[in-house]
């Protein structure tokens, strides 16, 4: 069996078409410098007659000096009753000077009547002539063919009179595409298994949409299928309901089924390129995601914990460390000492469970508990905890005072400012900001107060914010709990604050963020 499978990446092209997301010319580029350590094969870097943006983009590919990519163009057979050598938008393909290039054409037979409005014959010469047209400029020729599942399915022949129709154009790759994310796991692996038995000699790919939530499972069998290159996007990101998640299905295929997908000595660096394309996407990263999502290897239940302790082979289908992430063992009420002091070892690996300095930390985690706080969800703030009570932490700033004013209504969208004065290493500075809401205003002035002194911050952003009113009885008295998510491009961390006062509550957690920054800046 055949145990080399090809990644091909479509996160600048199908990905940047989920909503909400629009990547610059310098976005790209520096995905395609990831992607390609990560060791990706192939990175589809869009369709360059497209528009002014892509136009730029592909003129600046050339600037970079890629290992393992084959950066890949993107564009459509030519248009019905056209001569490829005629067509302008082969022309712009053919401009990007793209070592391969991905056409997509119909293989459903409704599609070819009902959309494209030709006939079935009119649209096979539209496949052939196109794919033999770039082949004879030299191109690698990936043949995307669009809704094919829906198609074998409705007609099989015309389906694969369509794949024939490619090879017959010398296509390189049939990419079979479950375009409408609709199939299930064993109608792709059946009917991939069928066209790798009808064309030998031809690769052939899979490209899977998320509809039913199975776009990795059906790339999986594909695979299995014989399908050697598996297309998709890092996070799944893509329109509708996403495209198939390469950050999954790249472990599943490498480290499952022992195919060789990227070098393996890469493979520690997935989880920090998914969340480096989070960051500039300016989505959210999903906690939730496996592999790479902060929650894939975070532990709450005792007895879970305990068995983690033990041996993590009880709770743990891979080691984190192997796809870059790492193992949480997470605080609350539930997790017991063991955790807590695995938790203090991280700080101080000296201490034990009967050490006094373990007591003391123990008894102020139930005092704050007690007060509000809930350290689960923070416990960058229970680090900081533990080296204040261990003598471990230099503050890096201290606060003087601050103002904050709220003015309604707003003008153009800003509504309160904030005046900050801190003290740094023997100096004042006193600054100023305006920001939507009081919180941003605060989160502006600090920010700016603490720039010169600590340029690294500027690559800081808050990413979520949380309130929570502990005892809705006490109205407006009542006690606020407030969770600050931040991130940089190398991870991201929550930090907690709690108080009568909600902008006091957003303060202490806003200082934890900054400060636990600033020290794993210094620890390098």
């Amino acid at each position: 069996m055949n145990t080399k499978v090809f990644a091909y990446d479509t996160t600048l092209r199908d990905g940047s078409q989920a909503q909400g997301i629009s990547f610059s010319v310098e976005d790209k580029l520096k995905i395609v410098r990831k992607l390609d350590e990560l060791g990706i094969a192939y990175i589809e870097a869009g369709n360059p007659g497209s528009n002014p943006k892509d136009l730029e983009f592909f003129r600046r590919l050339g600037e970079l000096n890629l290992k393992h990519a084959k950066i890949t163009g993107f564009g459509s057979t030519c248009k019905v009753g056209a001569n490829p050598a005629e067509d302008a938008q082969l022309a712009s393909l053919l401009g990007a000077n793209t070592p391969a290039v991905a056409i997509f054409g119909k293989t459903w037979d409704y599609h070819a009547t009902a959309i494209l409005r030709t006939t079935l014959d009119e649209n096979l010469r539209m496949i052939r002539e196109t794919i033999a047209f770039l082949k004879g400029k030299g191109k690698e020729v990936i043949f995307d063919a669009e809704h094919f599942f829906d198609g074998y399915k409705s007609n099989p022949d015309y389906a694969l009179q369509a794949l024939a129709a490619a090879v017959e154009g010398g296509a390189d790759n049939l990419a079979l595409c479950d375009t409408n994310g609709g199939s299930f796991p064993d109608e792709i692996f059946a009917i991939t298994r069928t066209v790798v038995e009808r064309f030998p000699g031809v690769s052939v790919g899979i490209h899977c949409h998320n509809d039913c939530e199975l776009a990795v499972a059906n790339s999986v069998r594909a695979v299995q299928a014989g399908a050697t290159q598996v297309q998709g996007t890092i996070n799944g990101i893509g329109e509708r309901c996403g495209n198939a998640n390469l950050c999954a299905i790249i472990p599943n295929l490498q480290l499952k089924l022992g195919f060789d997908v990227i070098p393996a000595a890469n493979m520690a660096t997935l989880t920090p390129v998914a969340r480096f394309v989070s960051e500039v996407a300016n989505m959210e990263h999903n906690d939730k995601a496996a592999y790479v999502g902060g929650d894939a290897f975070a532990h709450k239940g005792g007895m879970h914990v305990d068995a983690v302790n033990k041996n993590p082979v009880s709770y743990e289908h891979v080691t984190p460390d192997t796809v870059g992430n790492a193992r949480k063992i997470l605080m609350s009420e539930v997790a017991g000492r063991a955790t807590i002091l695995g938790k203090i070892n991280e700080v101080d690996p000296a201490l034990t469970k009967d050490s006094a300095e373990t007591k003391a930390i123990i008894e102020r985690l139930k005092e704050l508990e007690h007060e509000g706080y809930q350290f689960e969800s923070a416990e960058s703030s229970f680090e900081l905890l533990v080296r204040k009570m261990l003598g471990k932490f230099t503050p890096s700033f201290e606060l003087k005072e601050f103002k904050v004013m709220v003015n309604e209504p707003s003008l153009n969208g800003v509504n309160s400012s904030a005046m900050i004065k801190i003290h740094v290493g023997g100096e004042d500075e006193i600054t100023a900001a305006e920001g939507d809401g009081p919180v941003n205003a605060l989160d502006r002035a600090l920010r700016r107060a603490l720039d010169r002194f600590y340029p690294e911050l500027r690559e800081m952003k808050l990413t979520d914010y949380k309130v929570r009113v502990l005892d809705s009885t006490q109205a407006s008295a009542a006690k606020v709990r407030v969770l600050i998510e931040s991130a940089d491009a190398g991870s991201s961390w929550t930090t907690i604050g709690v108080s009568t006062d909600v902008i006091d509550a957003s303060w202490r957690a806003l200082v934890d963020a900054v400060e636990y920054k600033l020290a794993r800046s210094r620890q390098g």
